[in-house]
């Protein structure tokens, strides 16, 4: 992903961090740091400190406030929203970017929240001034609707990894993914 062009890649991991799981977000900021690549971790401020990332919030994690008194100014914070009360009241975190989700079905939760849509994306961009990055089923052929509602970065896990998953395909992957937002 990196060698194909990703200028974010958040390190996403739900479960226990053990020693063998910091090893290897260890070497992802390295990887994402030698290329120049914003290297951010999922939910936990503390590993992100310790790693020297940024953090993406959830609801439910550390609040963004908290979250900026341990990392500082400098690093980069993103939370989660699902709702237009939960955008508005982002809105006045010390966040860098607010994402808004899921705009589609998704596969990568346990329980997602409820579905978004498009056209309440298009309808909340307001509340917030914030960049918005929409997540949630984003797929090659559904981007283009979702930037065109307001959204200004996509966060997309599944139509990374192509059917055969190895560092050509992904590369190739990537290309597609750098096209598409070009047009």
């Amino acid at each position: 992903m990196l060698d194909g062009g990703a200028g974010i890649l958040q390190y996403r991991h739900k479960d226990f961090w053990s020693r063998d799981v910091l090893a290897e977000a260890e070497r992802v900021g390295e990887l994402c740091r030698a290329r120049g690549v914003q290297f951010i971790i999922n939910d936990r401020a503390d590993y992100a400190r310790m790693l020297g990332a940024g953090v993406h919030l959830g609801q439910d994690d550390l609040p963004p406030r908290e979250a900026r008194k341990l990392l500082g100014n400098d690093a980069v914070i993103g939370y989660s929203t699902h709702n237009a009360a939960q955008l508005r009241a982002a809105a006045s975190e010390p966040v860098d970017y607010v994402a808004l989700g899921p705009i589609f079905g998704t596969a990568s939760k346990r329980n997602p929240d409820p579905i978004v849509g498009v056209g309440n994306l298009q309808q909340w961009r307001s509340l917030v001034a914030l960049p918005l990055v929409a997540i949630g089923g984003i797929t090659r052929a559904n981007a283009r609707e979702v930037w065109d509602a307001g959204a200004e970065m996509v966060a997309v896990i599944g139509d990374l990894c192509p059917s055969v998953c190895d560092a050509e395909s992904i590369r190739e992957r990537m290309g597609e993914w750098r096209r598409l937002t070009r047009t």
